[in-house]
C-alpha cells in the first residue's frame, strides 16, 4: 500500500503543480495556438477538471485500500489522455511536441495500474500462506 500513497499523493501534488499556473498563463498558449480567450470554456473547464482529478488522486493516497475502487476511473484519465494525443498525432493533428504530455501521463497510468494490482480492499482476508 506504500507504493499506492505514493504513486497517487505524488501524482496528486505534481498535477496540481503543473495545472495551477496555467489559469495564469493563457497569453503563453496564445502564442502557438488560438488564444484561448476565444474559447475559455473549453481552456478553463479543461483546467478545473484535471484540478479536480488532482484532488482525486489525493484522495485515493490518503487511504488506498479504502479508495481502490476509485483507482480504475483515474486509470481511465491518464489512458484516455494518451490515447486522444496517440491518436491526434496519428492523424498528424498535432505535433511530436504536442505529444510529449503523455510520457508523463502514461507512466503515472501504469504506476496507477502497478498501484492497483499491489493494493488490497480494505475487506480483503490475507491468504495465510
Amino acid at each position: 500500500m506504500k507504493l499506492a500513497r505514493f504513486v497517487f499523493i505524488g501524482a496528486g501534488i505534481w498535477g496540481i503543480a503543473v495545472l495551477t499556473p496555467l489559469y495564469w498563463l493563457v497569453d503563453i498558449s496564445g502564442r502557438h495556438y488560438t488564444v484561448p480567450s476565444d474559447y475559455p470554456q473549453f481552456f478553463y473547464g479543461f483546467i478545473g477538471v484535471a484540478i479536480a482529478w488532482q484532488i482525486a488522486f489525493l484522495i485515493i493516497g490518503s487511504n488506498p485500500a479504502r479508495f481502490r475502487t476509485f483507482m480504475i476511473p483515474a486509470m481511465i484519465e491518464k489512458f484516455g489522455y494518451v490515447a486522444t494525443l496517440l491518436f491526434l498525432y496519428s492523424q498528424s493533428r498535432i505535433s511530436a511536441l504536442d505529444m510529449q504530455p503523455a510520457i508523463p501521463d502514461g507512466l503515472l497510468g501504469l504506476l496507477f495500474v502497478a498501484a492497483f494490482l499491489r493494493t488490497r480492499t480494505s475487506g480483503a482476508r490475507s491468504s495465510g500462506a
